[in-house]
C-alpha cells in the first residue's frame, strides 16, 4: 500500500480573543479541535463546511503559515512541525498554496514576471535566462500569454489573476497544493475553466491537493475524498461518492440537501437547519451540532461523540453510530 504524501494527526489550534478599546481578554477561539486526515500522492482531498468551521485555518496550519497548538503533520513521512529553518525552506518548494483572492495576494507594485520569478531566484533554481524560460513555460501552462509577465495585477480580470496565482504556486514544482477556496470569488463560467485547469495540472504533474471549499458541487467535481468540518472538528470523512450519495452525519445530510443537484430527475429531500452556527468562542457542550440537529438525543448534549470507522475508508463522529476509536 502506498504511503500517504500528507498525514495530519490531531491538529489543535486556538486563538486568544480580544475585546474593547484596550483589547481585554474575551476568551479563546477554538479554531481546530483534533483534526486528522491523510492525502495520497496525486489525490485531490476536499475540506468542506460552512464559513467559520476552521477549514482555512487547517490549510494554513498544514503549511505552518500559522503555528498549531498541538498535533502533527507528516509530509513524505517527515515531521513538518519539527523542521528547522533550513528544512522548512526546502519544504516550501514542495508545499504551496493558492489563495481565495488572487488580487490581495499579488503585490500591486510588482509586475507578474517579478512576482513569479522571485521564488525561483530565492531558491536558486537556475540562471536568469533559465528562470525567464521557466516563467514563460508556466504562464503558457496556465493559459496566459508571455507578455503577461510585463504587466501588473490590476491589468487582469479575476479569472486571469487566479491563473497567475496558480502559476506562482507551480514555479517551484511542488508536490502538494493547498487550494483555499480558489474559485469562490469567480463567476460560474470562470469557475469551470479554473477547475478544468487544476484537473489538467493534477494529471500532468501528479499533484496532490487539499481543496478547501464551502461548495459541495465543486468538491464533488474535483475531489476523490472529502472531510466535512463543523466548528473546528471533522464530523465525517470518506470517498466523495459515498459521502454525497449516502451521507451519515445529519450535518452532512443538511449540506448535501442544500447543494443543487444537476440531475433534474433526481429526487431531492430538502432538510432545513434551524439556528445559526455556534460561536467558536463558546462551543456548545457535547456534540457541537446538537442545537441544530434534527436527530439530537439527550447524550448529544452531554458528550462529544467518538470516531466510528464505518468502513476501511469511511468514518463519522455521531452518537447515531457506536464509536470504534
Amino acid at each position: 500500500m502506498t504511503a500517504p504524501l500528507l498525514e495530519v494527526s490531531h491538529l489543535v489550534k486556538t486563538f486568544p480573543a480580544r475585546s474593547g478599546l484596550l483589547g481585554g481578554d474575551a476568551g479563546t477561539v477554538h479554531a481546530l479541535s483534533d483534526v486528522s486526515f491523510s492525502v495520497a500522492p496525486g489525490e485531490a482531498f476536499g475540506l468542506v463546511g460552512e464559513s467559520g468551521c476552521g477549514k482555512s485555518t487547517a490549510g494554513r496550519a498544514i503549511l505552518r503559515l500559522i503555528e498549531p497548538d498541538s498535533g502533527s503533520v507528516l509530509f513524505k513521512q517527515k515531521d513538518v512541525f519539527a523542521a528547522d529553518a533550513r528544512r522548512m525552506r526546502a519544504l516550501r518548494r514542495e508545499m504551496q498554496i493558492v489563495f481565495q483572492d488572487p488580487y490581495s495576494s499579488l503585490n500591486p507594485r510588482r509586475t507578474i514576471g517579478q512576482t513569479l520569478s522571485e521564488p525561483m531566484r530565492v531558491h536558486r533554481l537556475g540562471t536568469p535566462k533559465e528562470i525567464r524560460a521557466k516563467l514563460r513555460a508556466v504562464l503558457a501552462e496556465v493559459g496566459m500569454p508571455a507578455d503577461a509577465a510585463e504587466k501588473y495585477p490590476h491589468e487582469f480580470s479575476g479569472g486571469q489573476r487566479q491563473r497567475i496565482g496558480i502559476a506562482r504556486a507551480l514555479v517551484l514544482e511542488p508536490e502538494l497544493i493547498v487550494a483555499d477556496e480558489p474559485v469562490s470569488a469567480l463567476d460560474v463560467s470562470i469557475q469551470a475553466q479554473i477547475l478544468v485547469l487544476l484537473r489538467g495540472l493534477q494529471r500532468r504533474r501528479n499533484l496532490s491537493f487539499v481543496f478547501i471549499s464551502h461548495d459541495l458541487g465543486v468538491v464533488r467535481h474535483f475531489c476523490r475524498t472529502v472531510a466535512v468540518m463543523y466548528l473546528g472538528r471533522v464530523v465525517e470523512r470518506g470517498p466523495v461518492p459515498a459521502i454525497f450519495d449516502d451521507p451519515l452525519h445529519p450535518y452532512t445530510r443538511a449540506l448535501r440537501s442544500a447543494s443543487p443537484v444537476p440531475d433534474p430527475k433526481a429526487k431531492v429531500i430538502m432538510m432545513k437547519l434551524e439556528g445559526e452556527v455556534a460561536s467558536a468562542l463558546a462551543p456548545p457542550s457535547g456534540c457541537h451540532f446538537h442545537p441544530r440537529c434534527p436527530r439530537a438525543m439527550p447524550i448529544c448534549k452531554e458528550a462529544y461523540p467518538g470516531w466510528t470507522q464505518v468502513t476501511a475508508d469511511r468514518g463519522v463522529a455521531c452518537h447515531l453510530f457506536p464509536a470504534t476509536a
